[in-house]
Parts: C-alpha cells; sequence; structure tokens
C-alpha cells in the first residue's frame, strides 16, 4: 500500500468514526417536566408534541402550543409553530399544552 493509500483509508476510518460518534450523541431534554434523551440535535414541532404526550390527542379541534427555552442560540427560548423546528442542546427546555378550538 502506497503512502497515499494509507492516509485515504485512515481518513475514511475518522469519518466513520465521526459519523458514528453523531449517531450516538444523546440529548437530555425536558418535555412537561419529563426527562427525555433524544438523538437528534434539530427537532420539529411534531416531534416535541409526540414527546410530550404517549398517545397524542386528535380532532378537529385540538391544537397545540409548544414553548421553549435554554436552546440554541440566536433563537434560545420563543414558541414553535405547527412545521418549525428548534436545534437543541443539553438541557433544552419544552412545554407543550393541548388546547381545544373554540
Amino acid at each position: 500500500m502506497t503512502e497515499a493509500q494509507t492516509v485515504d483509508v485512515q481518513a475514511e476510518a475518522e469519518s466513520e468514526g465521526d459519523d458514528a460518534r453523531a449517531s450516538a450523541r444523546e440529548f437530555a431534554i425536558i418535555v412537561n417536566g419529563r426527562g427525555k434523551v433524544v438523538h437528534e440535535k434539530v427537532l420539529t414541532f411534531d416531534e416535541i408534541v409526540r414527546l410530550a404526550f404517549k398517545a397524542v390527542p386528535a380532532g378537529p379541534d385540538v391544537t397545540f402550543t409548544v414553548t421553549y427555552s435554554r436552546a440554541v442560540k440566536p433563537q434560545h427560548e420563543g414558541v414553535l409553530s405547527p412545521g418549525g423546528k428548534v436545534t437543541i442542546k443539553q438541557g433544552t427546555i419544552f412545554d407543550v399544552t393541548r388546547t381545544n378550538k373554540s
């Protein structure tokens, strides 16, 4: 094996190691006062609602409000709209409430 091939093999192995570490990363967050562990750095509105409720309430009059704090800046706190997403870090806090349309 030539020196260039050796470097390529090492670079490939390091890249695979980085991918494994990134996919194995865990984020401890809080949803409605309960600790949860997730593996994605970006969470969507729907994913957060599913984390909040074992059985997600459904119906034409059911809506959800998702607020968050301690997320990645610049939007480290706020209200997440349906279809939105937020970049999290260790300790990000979510409050999810179910409301009925009136």
